[in-house]
Protein backbone atom coordinates (compact mmCIF):
# COMPACT_ATOMS: atom_id res chain seq x y z
CA UNK A 1 0.00 0.00 0.00
CA UNK A 2 1.35 2.93 -1.13
CA UNK A 3 1.97 6.12 1.70
CA UNK A 4 -0.17 8.81 1.85
CA UNK A 5 2.01 11.93 0.76
CA UNK A 6 1.72 15.23 2.92
CA UNK A 7 2.37 18.76 2.59
CA UNK A 8 2.57 20.47 6.19
CA UNK A 9 1.91 24.53 5.86
CA UNK A 10 2.14 26.33 9.53
CA UNK A 11 4.62 29.16 10.27
CA UNK A 12 5.69 27.71 13.63
CA UNK A 13 8.42 25.96 12.99
CA UNK A 14 7.90 23.68 16.19
CA UNK A 15 4.65 22.66 15.40
CA UNK A 16 5.64 21.17 12.28
CA UNK A 17 8.45 19.48 13.41
CA UNK A 18 5.86 18.04 15.45
CA UNK A 19 3.55 17.45 13.12
CA UNK A 20 6.13 15.46 10.76
CA UNK A 21 7.34 13.22 13.22
CA UNK A 22 4.22 11.87 14.59
CA UNK A 23 3.08 11.70 11.02
CA UNK A 24 6.18 9.55 9.64
CA UNK A 25 5.97 7.38 13.21
CA UNK A 26 3.16 5.53 11.19
CA UNK A 27 3.50 3.65 8.20
CA UNK A 28 0.20 5.11 6.26
CA UNK A 29 2.19 8.53 5.59
CA UNK A 30 5.19 10.44 4.44
CA UNK A 31 5.61 13.86 4.88
CA UNK A 32 7.03 14.90 1.78
CA UNK A 33 7.23 19.13 2.32
CA UNK A 34 6.80 22.04 4.96
CA UNK A 35 5.91 25.86 4.04
CA UNK A 36 5.68 28.38 6.75
CA UNK A 37 3.21 30.70 4.94
CA UNK A 38 0.55 30.42 2.27
CA UNK A 39 2.47 31.48 -0.55
CA UNK A 40 5.09 28.72 -0.24
CA UNK A 41 2.44 26.14 0.62
CA UNK A 42 0.89 26.80 -2.75
CA UNK A 43 4.28 26.74 -4.60
CA UNK A 44 4.98 23.10 -2.66
CA UNK A 45 1.83 22.02 -4.00
CA UNK A 46 2.18 22.96 -7.53
CA UNK A 47 5.50 21.78 -7.38
CA UNK A 48 5.44 17.92 -5.26
CA UNK A 49 1.55 17.36 -5.82
CA UNK A 50 1.01 15.80 -2.54
CA UNK A 51 -2.46 13.94 -1.46
CA UNK A 52 -2.84 16.04 1.29
CA UNK A 53 -2.10 19.36 2.32
CA UNK A 54 -2.31 19.91 6.48
CA UNK A 55 -2.85 24.00 6.60
CA UNK A 56 -3.37 26.67 9.22
CA UNK A 57 -5.67 29.07 8.73
CA UNK A 58 -3.71 32.27 9.95
CA UNK A 59 -0.46 32.53 8.24
CA UNK A 60 1.86 35.54 6.95
CA UNK A 61 2.01 35.93 3.28
CA UNK A 62 -0.87 34.47 2.34
CA UNK A 63 -3.32 33.28 4.70
CA UNK A 64 -4.82 30.00 4.73
CA UNK A 65 -8.13 30.76 3.13
CA UNK A 66 -6.41 32.63 0.57
CA UNK A 67 -3.82 30.00 0.26
CA UNK A 68 -6.93 27.35 -0.42
CA UNK A 69 -9.10 29.88 -3.07
CA UNK A 70 -5.66 30.11 -4.73
CA UNK A 71 -5.14 26.01 -4.76
CA UNK A 72 -8.00 25.57 -6.66
CA UNK A 73 -8.22 28.46 -9.17
CA UNK A 74 -5.08 26.90 -9.79
CA UNK A 75 -6.63 23.56 -10.90
CA UNK A 76 -4.40 21.62 -8.15
CA UNK A 77 -6.54 18.18 -6.66
CA UNK A 78 -4.29 17.64 -3.76
CA UNK A 79 -7.07 17.28 -0.68
CA UNK A 80 -7.09 19.79 1.94
CA UNK A 81 -6.84 19.26 6.03
CA UNK A 82 -7.31 22.56 7.88
CA UNK A 83 -5.45 22.13 11.19
CA UNK A 84 -5.80 25.22 13.14
CA UNK A 85 -6.88 26.88 16.89
CA UNK A 86 -9.66 28.16 15.96
CA UNK A 87 -12.76 26.62 17.05
CA UNK A 88 -15.54 29.88 15.65
CA UNK A 89 -18.62 28.49 13.09
CA UNK A 90 -17.54 31.33 11.14
CA UNK A 91 -14.09 29.97 10.39
CA UNK A 92 -15.42 26.68 9.76
CA UNK A 93 -17.81 27.93 7.24
CA UNK A 94 -15.46 29.70 5.35
CA UNK A 95 -12.73 27.42 4.84
CA UNK A 96 -15.20 24.75 3.87
CA UNK A 97 -16.40 27.27 1.26
CA UNK A 98 -13.28 28.38 -0.11
CA UNK A 99 -13.00 24.42 -0.65
CA UNK A 100 -11.26 22.46 1.88
CA UNK A 101 -12.40 18.89 3.05
CA UNK A 102 -11.64 18.77 6.32
CA UNK A 103 -10.86 20.68 9.38
CA UNK A 104 -9.61 19.79 12.99
CA UNK A 105 -8.73 21.94 16.10
CA UNK A 106 -4.76 21.68 16.92
CA UNK A 107 -5.65 20.93 20.59
CA UNK A 108 -7.66 17.49 19.49
CA UNK A 109 -4.93 16.65 16.67
CA UNK A 110 -3.75 13.77 18.75
CA UNK A 111 -6.99 12.14 18.70
CA UNK A 112 -8.27 13.72 15.05
CA UNK A 113 -5.96 13.73 12.99
CA UNK A 114 -4.91 10.41 11.33
CA UNK A 115 -8.86 9.84 10.98
CA UNK A 116 -9.17 13.05 9.05
CA UNK A 117 -6.09 12.33 6.57
CA UNK A 118 -7.75 9.43 6.05
CA UNK A 119 -11.35 10.44 5.38
CA UNK A 120 -10.47 13.15 3.44
CA UNK A 121 -7.97 11.02 1.26
CA UNK A 122 -10.90 7.95 0.55
CA UNK A 123 -12.78 11.68 -0.68
CA UNK A 124 -15.11 12.29 1.88
CA UNK A 125 -15.34 14.97 4.09
CA UNK A 126 -13.96 15.61 7.88
CA UNK A 127 -15.83 17.48 10.69
CA UNK A 128 -15.97 16.20 14.57
CA UNK A 129 -19.64 15.85 15.54
CA UNK A 130 -19.45 18.76 17.72
CA UNK A 131 -18.34 20.58 15.14
CA UNK A 132 -21.01 19.32 12.51
CA UNK A 133 -23.63 19.97 15.02
CA UNK A 134 -22.19 23.39 15.28
CA UNK A 135 -22.06 24.60 11.91
CA UNK A 136 -25.67 22.84 11.55
CA UNK A 137 -27.04 24.88 14.04
CA UNK A 138 -25.64 27.97 12.10
CA UNK A 139 -27.19 27.30 8.90
CA UNK A 140 -30.31 26.85 10.15
CA UNK A 141 -30.14 30.26 11.91
CA UNK A 142 -28.86 32.04 8.47
CA UNK A 143 -31.66 30.39 6.73
CA UNK A 144 -34.09 31.74 8.63
CA UNK A 145 -32.32 35.63 8.69
CA UNK A 146 -32.40 37.98 6.13
CA UNK A 147 -29.11 38.02 4.39
CA UNK A 148 -26.92 41.11 6.25
CA UNK A 149 -25.09 43.24 3.34
CA UNK A 150 -22.89 44.09 6.71
CA UNK A 151 -21.96 40.72 7.34
CA UNK A 152 -18.06 40.78 7.72
CA UNK A 153 -18.06 37.45 5.48
CA UNK A 154 -20.18 39.45 2.23
CA UNK A 155 -18.72 42.65 2.76
CA UNK A 156 -14.69 42.33 3.56
CA UNK A 157 -12.31 39.69 2.43
CA UNK A 158 -10.21 37.23 4.32
CA UNK A 159 -7.54 39.31 5.07
CA UNK A 160 -9.11 42.52 5.74
CA UNK A 161 -11.09 40.03 8.43
CA UNK A 162 -7.55 39.05 9.82
CA UNK A 163 -6.38 42.59 10.02
CA UNK A 164 -10.07 44.20 11.64
CA UNK A 165 -9.82 41.26 14.29
CA UNK A 166 -6.42 42.04 15.31
CA UNK A 167 -6.94 45.89 15.26
CA UNK A 168 -10.49 45.43 17.59
CA UNK A 169 -8.15 43.15 20.14
CA UNK A 170 -6.36 46.32 20.47
CA UNK A 171 -3.04 45.68 18.36
CA UNK A 172 -1.33 48.57 17.14
CA UNK A 173 -0.26 48.67 13.15
CA UNK A 174 2.98 47.36 13.65
CA UNK A 175 2.22 44.57 15.62
CA UNK A 176 -0.37 43.45 13.20
CA UNK A 177 2.88 43.98 10.10
CA UNK A 178 4.60 41.41 12.29
CA UNK A 179 2.63 39.28 12.82
CA UNK A 180 1.15 38.67 9.38
CA UNK A 181 4.65 39.65 7.78
CA UNK A 182 3.10 42.77 5.96
CA UNK A 183 4.49 46.24 5.90
CA UNK A 184 3.48 48.89 8.44
CA UNK A 185 2.16 51.21 5.20
CA UNK A 186 0.14 47.50 3.93
CA UNK A 187 -1.51 47.38 7.20
CA UNK A 188 -2.16 50.85 6.95
CA UNK A 189 -4.01 50.80 3.92
CA UNK A 190 -6.11 47.47 5.25
CA UNK A 191 -7.35 49.61 7.72
CA UNK A 192 -8.71 52.43 5.96
CA UNK A 193 -9.87 50.26 3.19
CA UNK A 194 -11.92 48.47 5.92
CA UNK A 195 -12.96 51.61 7.84
CA UNK A 196 -14.60 52.38 4.60
CA UNK A 197 -16.42 49.75 3.36
CA UNK A 198 -17.99 49.75 7.32
CA UNK A 199 -18.38 53.57 6.28
CA UNK A 200 -16.45 53.89 10.35
CA UNK A 201 -14.19 56.80 11.24
CA UNK A 202 -13.45 55.10 15.17
CA UNK A 203 -11.58 52.56 16.06
CA UNK A 204 -14.11 52.14 18.96
CA UNK A 205 -16.91 51.85 15.82
CA UNK A 206 -14.39 48.80 14.25
CA UNK A 207 -14.49 47.13 17.94
CA UNK A 208 -17.88 47.61 18.33
CA UNK A 209 -18.69 46.15 14.78
CA UNK A 210 -16.39 42.88 15.29
CA UNK A 211 -18.09 42.69 18.78
CA UNK A 212 -21.44 42.79 16.58
CA UNK A 213 -20.91 40.00 14.29
CA UNK A 214 -18.63 37.65 16.66
CA UNK A 215 -15.61 38.27 15.11
CA UNK A 216 -13.59 38.97 18.68
CA UNK A 217 -15.41 37.89 22.02
CA UNK A 218 -15.82 39.80 25.23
Amino acid sequence: MEKIRIVIADDHAVLRSGLKALLNCSPLFEVIGEAGDGQQAVAMVEELRPDVLLLDISMPVMSGVDCIKELKSRGLSCRILVLTMYDDDEYIKEVMRAGADGYVLKKSADTELVEGILKIHSGKKYLNETMSQTLLTSLLRINNEKSDQRDPYILLSSRERQVLRLLAQGHTNSEIAEHLSLSTKTVDTYRSRIMNKLNVRKKSELVNYALQYKLIST
